[in-house]
C-alpha cells in the first residue's frame, strides 16, 4: 500500500470514528463537550457559590416574587449550574483576562414598569454583560428595549413570541435562543397532521397576553399548513394567574374537542390540569409547560397519561445514547437530592426537559463569549450571527443572522406510565417518576418543518 492509499484510509477511518461519536456536532461551529465539565460535586443552587469583583455578569431578569416566583427559581438553578461549571474550569478568557461568571437575580415581579427599572439598574449600576429573560413576552419586550438603548446583549431563553423579533421590535443586541411560538404551533400541528393522523377536533385555551395569542396563531397557521382537515371547535383566552378554570373547562367539555392546545405556564398550567382532571375532563393537552413534576405527581399516573409535550431540548427514542450524556446527566442528579428549599422538590430531580433547555441555551451563550474572547457586544454579535452549535444530545442550533431566531429540530414526547417510560429513560431505574406519567415514545420534527417565522418587513 503506497503513502497516498495509507493517507486516504486514515482519513476515512477518522471520519467514520468522528461520525460515530459526534454525528451532529461535526456539522456545527462548536459543541458542548461533557469531558470539559468542571467538578460539579459541590453545586447547590440553595447555597450557591457566586463570585464577585471583575466578572462576566449575567442578570436573570425574572419573577423572584409573586405568583410566578417558582419560575425565577427554575431559571436561577439552570443558569447558575452553567456558571458553576465554567467557574470550576477556571472561568473564560475575555479581553486578555480570565474571568469567572457571576449570576445576579433581577426581580421584575411580573410587572412591566419594574421590568424596565430593574433592567436599567442591572445595566447602569451593576454593569452586567447579559440580560437573560424571561417569563412573559411583554416583559421580554421591555428587556430588549433596554438592551437596545444601552447596547447590552440580551438573551430570550424563555420568552418565545415571534413578535419580539419582527421588524418593529427587532434589536441586533438581543438573541432568541429558545424556540418560538410559530415553531411550537407548527410543530404540534405537524405531529397531529403528519405523524399521528387521528384526532381532528382541537380547542385552544391560552393566556390572554402577547404570548398566549402568539401561541394560538402559531397553531392555527400550523393546522392550515399541515392538517387542513382538522377542525378548531373553540378558542378562549384567560387572564394570567387564574384560580378558577371551571367556566373554560365546561365549554371545552361541551365542544366535542378531542385535544386541548395550550401554552399555559405555572402556576396556570398546574391549576388547569388539576382542575380539568377533577372535573372529569380526560382529554390530552398538547403543551410546552404542562411538564413540571410536582403537579404531575399530584394528578397521578392516570391523569397525566397521554399528555403530548413539545420539547426543544429532547431526543428521539432513548434519552441517553453515549457516556458523555450520562456524565452530564449525573453531574446534576448526583447532587440534587442534597439541595435545600426551594430546590428540594421534584422539579429539580433530573435537570432535563425545560431546565435542560435553559441550561443548554446558557452553555451556548458562554461558548459564544468564549469564542469571541470578549464581552464586547459587537464581538459577541459577530460570532453569534449565523453560528451553529450542538448541545449535549448532538442537536444542532443555528442562530439566524437576519432576525436572531434559532433554527432547530423539535421533539414530541408522549407521556406514559412508569413501566413504559424505559423507551426514553434507558438507564436505571428506567423510569422518570413512579407517581406520574412521563416521557415514553418520542419523535423528532426536523428543523426544516418548523423554521421560525421571518417578518418580510425586516430589512437588514
Amino acid at each position: 500500500m503506497n503513502h497516498a492509499h495509507k493517507f486516504f484510509l486514515a482519513v476515512v477511518i477518522v471520519a467514520c470514528l468522528g461520525f460515530l461519536v459526534l454525528p451532529m456536532a461535526m456539522a456545527a461551529n462548536s459543541f458542548f463537550d461533557p469531558d470539559k465539565m468542571g467538578d460539579m460535586s459541590d453545586f447547590d443552587p440553595s447555597n450557591p457559590v457566586i463570585p464577585t469583583g471583575d466578572t462576566i455578569k449575567i442578570a436573570i431578569v425574572a419573577s423572584f416574587s409573586g405568583p410566578a416566583a417558582a419560575v425565577g427559581d427554575i431559571y436561577f438553578a439552570s443558569v447558575q449550574s452553567v456558571a458553576h461549571d465554567y467557574n470550576k474550569r477556571g472561568g473564560i478568557m475575555v479581553d486578555g483576562k480570565k474571568k469567572l461568571v457571576q449570576v445576579i437575580k433581577a426581580n421584575h415581579e411580573s410587572k412591566v414598569p419594574i421590568a424596565k427599572k430593574v433592567s436599567e439598574r442591572m445595566v447602569l449600576q451593576e454593569k452586567v454583560d447579559v440580560l437573560w429573560g424571561t417569563n412573559g413576552s411583554h416583559l421580554m419586550k421591555v428587556i430588549n428595549q433596554v438592551a437596545d438603548k444601552y447596547k447590552t446583549i440580551a438573551v430570550s431563553a424563555a420568552a418565545v413570541s415571534d413578535e419580539l423579533y419582527d421588524a418593529q421590535n427587532f434589536t441586533r443586541y438581543s438573541f432568541m435562543t429558545s424556540f418560538s411560538t410559530q415553531q411550537i404551533g407548527r410543530g404540534i400541528a405537524y405531529y397531529y397532521g403528519h405523524m399521528r393522523k387521528k384526532e381532528k377536533k382541537f380547542y385552544i385555551l391560552c393566556q390572554d397576553y402577547l404570548f398566549g395569542h402568539s401561541m394560538a396563531e402559531g397553531f392555527k397557521e400550523g393546522l392550515k399548513e399541515y392538517y387542513p382537515d382538522a377542525e378548531l371547535v373553540g378558542e378562549d383566552y384567560h387572564k394570567l394567574f387564574l384560580t378558577d378554570f371551571a367556566p373554560y373547562l365546561t365549554k371545552i367539555k361541551a365542544s366535542g374537542a378531542e385535544v386541548v392546545y395550550t401554552g399555559d405556564w405555572i402556576p396556570d398550567a398546574a391549576n388547569l390540569l388539576v382542575q380539568a382532571r377533577q372535573m372529569g375532563l380526560d382529554l390530552p393537552f398538547a403543551n410546552i409547560f404542562i411538564n413540571n413534576p410536582p403537579f404531575l405527581l399530584e394528578v397521578g399516573v392516570e391523569g397525566t397519561k397521554g399528555l403530548v409535550h413539545l420539547e426543544q431540548f429532547g431526543a428521539e427514542g432513548k434519552a441517553f445514547k453515549n457516556p458523555g450524556q450520562i456524565k452530564y446527566y449525573k453531574a446534576w442528579t448526583d447532587q440534587s437530592p442534597k439541595w435545600g428549599k426551594p430546590f428540594d422538590s421534584a422539579t429539580y430531580t433530573h435537570g432535563t426537559g425545560t431546565i435542560g433547555a435553559y441550561r443548554m441555551q446558557t452553555y451556548w451563550l458562554l461558548d459564544v463569549i468564549e469564542r469571541a474572547a470578549s464581552t464586547d457586544p459587537e464581538k459577541i454579535i459577530k460570532v453569534w450571527e449565523n453560528d451553529t452549535w450542538a448541545d449535549v444530545s448532538g442537536n444542532v442550533y443555528k442562530m439566524r443572522a437576519i432576525d436572531h431566531k434559532t433554527e432547530r429540530d423539535l421533539f414530541i414526547e408522549i407521556y406514559v406510565p412508569p413501566d413504559e417510560q424505559k423507551e426514553s429513560m434507558n438507564i436505571e431505574p428506567y423510569y422518570w417518576f413512579e407517581g406520574c406519567s412521563m416521557t415514553g415514545p418520542s419523535y423528532r420534527i426536523p428543523a426544516a418543518k418548523v423554521l421560525p417565522k421571518l417578518d418580510p418587513k425586516l430589512k437588514r
